[in-house]
C-alpha cells in the first residue's frame, strides 16, 4: 500500500476497522516499549542477595528517566497531531517542516539533558529519595542510561510522526525490535556476566538505539509520506513554538510524573524507609504496564481524530472520540480492578521479599482505587490534543497533579502518617476525571465548528 494510500484511508476507512487498524499495532507497540523498564526490574530485583535494595535503587531513577522522555513526548506529541491536521488540510510540505524542526528540537532537548544530569545526578538522586544503602545503584544504573539519551529521544519522540501517516505497524515494529534486543541482553548482561545493575543499563541503551536507527531509516526512505531531511532538520522558531504550543501538555503530563515521583518518594523515605520506596516502585510499574494500552489506544486513534479534524469531517471526528473514551474506560477498569484483586500476585513478579511483598499487598488496593474512573480522563485529553486544543488539555494535566496530587501527599501524611501518601492517589485521580468530563462537555460543541476551524487554522 502506498505512502498516499496509508494517508488518505484515515478520512475515509469505516471507522471500526480503522481504529483497530491503527490502534492495535500501536497498543502492542506501547506494551512492549514498556517492558523496557519493566523487564529491567523483573530482573534486577530477582538479583541474589541484593535484590530489594538494587530495585529500590533503580526505581530512585524513574523521574530522570520518565523526565528524559517527557522531552520526547515534548516533540512527538506536540509535532505529529499538528503535522497530521495539514496533511489533512493538504499541505504535506508543510507537515515535513513540522518534522524536521522536530527532529532539530530533539537534538537540542538532548544536548541539555545530559549535561544536566551528568553534572547533578548524585544530588538529584539523593533528593528523589536515595539513601546510603541504595544510591550505589542509582548511579551504576543512570551513568550509562544517560549515554543513550540521544538514542530515547529519536526511539520514542519520531514514533508519533511514523503513526500519524497511518503507519501503526511500522511503528510497532521500531518498538519491538528494540524490546526484544532488551529481554534477550537483559539476563545475558546481568547474571552470565554478572554486571548486575550496569548490565541492564547497556542492554537498554542498545535496545533504544536499534529503535532510534530504524525510525531514522524509514523516515528517511521512500515509503514515507513524512520525508526527514537534512534539509529541513534546523531551527524554524515559529513552528518549533507550535509543537511547544501543542506538546506542552503531554510533556507536562510525564514530566510531573517525575514531580510525582520525587514527592512520593521522600515522603516514604520519611514516614516509612527504603521498603516504602520499594513499594512505590513495584506499583508504578503495574501502573505502566496498565497505562501502555491505553496510551497505544489513544495514540492510534488520536492522528485519525486530527485529521478528520483538519478535513472539516466532524461527523467522523465525533464517532472516534466517543469510541476512544469509552474504550479508555472499559479497560483502565478492568486492568486496575485485577490488580487490586491479586496485589501479591503482581508484587511477586518483581521481588521474592516477603516482607515487600506483604507491604505491596496492603496499600496497592488504596493506591490504585482511583485509577477504576482514570480511564475517562485518558480518553478525554487526547481528544482535546488531537483537536489542537493545547490550553484545556493543558490544565487538565496541571490539575491532577500539580494542583491536587503534589499537595494532597505533603499534607495528607501529617494526619495519617505514611498511608496520606497512598492516600493521595486516589482522591486526585477521582476529582480530575470528574473535571475532565465537565470540561469536555462544555467545550466540544463549539470545538466541532467551522468557523471556529477556520479561526484557528
Amino acid at each position: 500500500m502506498s505512502a498516499g494510500v496509508n494517508e488518505s484511508r484515515m478520512g475515509t476507512e469505516r471507522i471500526g476497522r480503522l481504529m483497530v487498524s491503527m490502534a492495535v499495532p500501536s497498543i502492542i507497540a506501547q506494551i512492549i516499549n514498556i517492558l523496557y523498564n519493566i523487564v529491567d526490574r523483573i530482573y534486577i530485583g530477582h538479583i541474589p542477595g541484593v535484590g530489594a535494595a538494587a530495585l529500590t535503587g533503580v526505581g530512585i531513577t524513574f523521574p530522570i528517566i520518565t523526565l528524559i522522555s517527557a522531552f520526547s513526548a515534548f516533540v512527538g506529541m506536540g509535532g505529529a497531531p499538528l503535522a497530521a491536521i495539514w496533511m489533512g488540510k493538504g499541505d504535506r510540505k508543510h507537515a515535513e517542516k513540522i518534522l524536521g524542526s522536530g527532529a532539530c528540537l530533539l537534538v537540542i532537548f538532548t544536548i541539555v539533558l545530559m549535561a544536566v544530569f551528568y553534572l547533578f545526578q548524585k544530588p538529584f538522586l539523593y533528593m528523589f529519595g536515595a539513601s546510603d544503602a541504595t544510591i550505589g545503584y542509582s548511579l551504576d544504573y543512570m551513568s550509562i542510561y544517560l549515554l543513550g539519551t540521544l538514542f530515547v529521544e529519536l526511539a520514542l519522540g519520531l514514533n508519533p510522526f511514523i503513526i500519524s501517516q497511518g503507519r501503526s505497524r511500522i511503528a510497532m515494529i521500531s518498538i519491538v525490535i528494540g524490546a526484544v534486543v532488551n529481554i534477550a541482553l537483559d539476563p545475558l548482561f546481568i547474571f552470565v556476566f554478572g554486571w548486575g545493575v550496569k548490565g541492564a543499563a547497556i542492554a537498554t541503551v542498545l535496545s533504544q538505539a536499534v529503535s532510534a536507527a530504524w525510525n531514522v531509516n524509514f523516515l528517511m526512505g521512500k515509503k514515507s509520506s513524512l520525508r526527514l531531511s537534512f534539509y529541513n532538520i534546523r531551527p524554524d522558531f515559529r513552528i518549533m513554538g507550535q509543537i511547544c504550543s501543542l506538546g506542552i501538555s503531554p510533556f507536562i503530563m510525564r514530566a510531573t510524573e517525575s514531580l510525582i515521583s520525587i514527592v512520593l518518594n521522600r515522603g516514604l523515605q520519611m514516614y516509612g524507609g527504603d521498603l516504602y520506596v520499594g513499594s512505590l516502585t513495584i506499583m508504578q510499574s503495574v501502573l505502566q504496564l496498565f497505562s501502555a494500552p491505553l496510551t497505544g489506544f489513544t495514540q492510534g486513534v488520536q492522528p485519525i481524530i486530527s485529521y478528520n479534524y483538519g478535513a472539516g469531517k466532524f461527523d467522523r471526528v465525533k464517532k472516534l472520540y466517543r469510541s476512544m473514551i469509552a474504550v479508555s474506560f472499559t479497560i483502565s477498569f478492568v486492568a486496575n480492578m485485577m490488580a487490586m484483586c491479586f496485589p501479591a500476585l503482581y508484587a511477586s513478579l518483581f521481588t521474592n521479599d516477603e516482607e515487600l511483598i506483604g507491604l505491596v499487598s496492603r496499600v496497592m488496593p488504596v493506591f490504585l482505587f482511583g485509577m477504576l474512573f482514570f480511564g475517562l480522563q485518558n480518553g478525554i485529553q487526547p481528544t482535546f490534543l488531537a483537536l489542537g486544543q493545547a490550553k484545556i488539555s493543558l490544565f487538565i494535566a496541571m490539575f491532577r497533579k500539580v494542583i491536587l496530587l503534589v499537595p494532597l501527599a505533603l499534607v495528607l501524611p501529617r494526619f495519617f502518617g505514611v498511608m496520606g501518601i497512598y492516600y493521595a492517589e486516589p482522591v486526585s485521580d477521582i476529582i480530575s476525571a470528574a473535571t475532565a468530563c465537565i470540561l469536555f462537555a462544555l467545550n466540544i460543541k463549539k470545538i466541532l465548528s467551522k468557523e471556529y476551524l477556520a479561526r484557528i487554522h
